[in-house]
């Protein structure tokens, strides 16, 4: 067994813990965590692994093919070091505040440091009950762990703030859901996925103490992680310290949000619970893909009729979950002018990644007020035409600015009849949009390398996840292998694999898996 990961549990050993151990459901108070142990189980075999995510710890392919890799990120055994709990917490969830939630079925190992010092927490998802299940089993099923783990590494790739992912293990266990809550329940392959992040400290770890006016405790949570995961905030004096955290937290999320939708990403489940305090993408649940440009959809089944969190909202409902998380600080701040300050700084952090997003998505040397309008016309030209976003605004590399024609974007399109109608307004944008490049003047060579590095040529849409997950449900890892490969580099053009730049097929349109999902997993 491997030994050389060295182990340093501060969660644990510098804030107060539930007296009660083991996974009978309970409401915790005055504590933050509660020890709990991974439930073993039968058959835990590696489906995949992370090379990039496993040298973030030290460990290599030897390690990830030894009998122990599967044993330990399976939930059958701990290394030296590891003292497993799961955390306390609350939150909002579809704007309601939930009270006590917690980790209903992650089991958090223990915090590793690294040769270069780095900490690294190490979270087993899927691995059985704890005291927070409520009336789950704690486990999590392969399509939904596929999707986790397939996703944290491209996010990565991308370049987009994500929590990792090390491992995906099958258990050898069936787990019983119903997908889509229509009694229709069915035996689904178990999975785990080792979730790894500096912290999975989120805004609802906050919001529970502080409704439960338990100010001590939520003082020395915010002291705690200021301590350990903004170190670079520690010198400041006590109120000084806690406001700069609270800006650093909102100016975090707000450039998450904005590479979010730079690359055409939907979370699908923005509880405050589901944010994280280091502006990491966290929780990937329903989460989707825009394929074609539609600021209104999202993945979510659950959030199918209010459609709180739907693309082009995402910004917002960002700003309001600052606001709760603001709102549970307030007791410790005693003056609410500075959080509100500070959320002011998410919305001009945020509203200048979106102009940084603009220059690089269209190539330009600078954002001038005009090309936002420039590219706010562009999103309603693309949503009025069921334009691919991924497809368009690569091929717009490529554009000859002196003779701009829709040629080059033809693979975009869904819809016949919605090109055609929209294609005199299309032409009139590249026209003009042809006219504001040759007018900036910028190298053309630069030009298509500033727009290739910010718009993507692979993404991991919805469909292409959804062939892995057939595949590997029926045996064959192949697919999730050659797509892992391909979202290695999701900037680069490589030739042969051309299809997994391709639009949506027209049989994913409404498949399951392909277009909306559902939070049970």
């Amino acid at each position: 067994m491997n030994t050389s990961l060295r182990f340093d549990n501060r969660f644990i050993t510098e804030l107060p813990g539930d007296p009660e151990e083991g996974s009978r459901i309970r409401q915790v108070r005055a504590a933050l965590w509660s020890r709990v142990m991974p439930t073993p189980v039968a058959a835990p075999s590696v489906l995949a692994w992370s090379p990039e995510c496993a040298a973030l710890l030290g460990l290599n392919a030897a390690d990830a093919e030894a009998s122990w890799f599967a044993d330990v990120f399976g939930g059958n055994r701990l290394l030296p070091g590891m003292q497993p709990y799961a955390a306390n917490y609350g939150g909002h969830q579809f704007g309601n505040w939930a009270g006590q939630l917690g980790d209903g079925r992650a089991i958090l190992l223990g915090e590793t440091v690294n040769a270069q010092g780095e900490r690294w927490e190490l979270q087993l998802k899927g691995a059985g009950p704890t005291p927070y299940s409520r009336s789950a089993d704690g486990r999590a099923v392969l399509r939904s762990s596929l999707r986790e783990f397939l996703c944290s590494e491209a996010m990565h790739h991308l370049g987009v703030p994500t929590t990792r992912a090390l491992s995906l293990v099958t258990t050898g266990e069936g787990v019983l859901r119903d997908m889509f809550y229509d009694g229709r329940a069915r035996q689904e392959p178990g999975a785990i996925v080792c979730r790894v992040a500096p912290s999975f400290i989120r805004f609802g770890n906050f919001e529970l103490p502080a409704a439960r006016g338990e100010v001590e405790l939520l003082q020395r949570l915010v002291d705690f992680t200021i301590a350990r995961d903004f170190p670079q905030l520690a010198a400041l004096p006590e109120k000084a310290r806690r406001i700069a955290w609270f800006r650093e937290v909102c100016e975090r999320t707000a450039v998450m949000i904005a590479h979010w939708m730079r690359v055409g990403f939907v979370h699908g489940v923005m509880n405050t619970d589901n944010l994280s305090i280091l502006g990491l993408t966290i929780d990937y649940g329903p989460y989707g893909w825009i394929d074609d440009f539609d600021p209104d959809w999202t993945p979510n089944t659950t959030d199918a009729g209010g459609r709180r969190y739907r693309f082009g909202h995402q910004a917002r409902v960002a700003h309001w979950n600052l606001a709760q998380l603001a709102n549970a600080l307030l007791p410790l701040m005693q003056d609410a002018a500075p959080l509100e300050e500070a959320l002011q700084h998410f919305v001009q952090c945020f509203f200048a990644a979106d102009r940084a997003n603009t220059t690089a998505k269209l190539g330009l040397r600078a954002c001038e007020t005009a090309d936002e309008s420039l590219m706010q016309a562009l999103y309603g030209l693309l949503h009025a035409a069921e334009t691919d976003m991924t497809i368009f605004f690569r091929a717009l590399a490529g554009l000859d600015i002196e003779a701009p024609a829709l040629a080059p974007f033809e693979a975009a399109f869904y819809d016949p009849a919605k090109r055609t109608t929209s294609e005199a307004p299309l032409l009139a944008w590249l026209q003009r949009y042809a006219a504001r490049v040759r007018e900036d003047a910028l190298d053309p060579a630069e030009r298509r390398t500033r727009m290739q590095a910010a718009n993507p040529c692979y993404v991991p849409r919805n469909y292409l996840a959804q062939q892995a997950i057939d595949s590997a449900e029926a045996g064959d890892t192949s697919t999730l292998h050659t797509l892992m490969e391909v979202l290695r580099h999701p900037y680069t053009e490589q030739p042969g694999r051309e299809a997994f730049a391709a639009r949506r097929p027209e049989w994913a349109r409404n498949r399951a898996g392909c277009s909306m999902l559902s939070c049970s997993s």
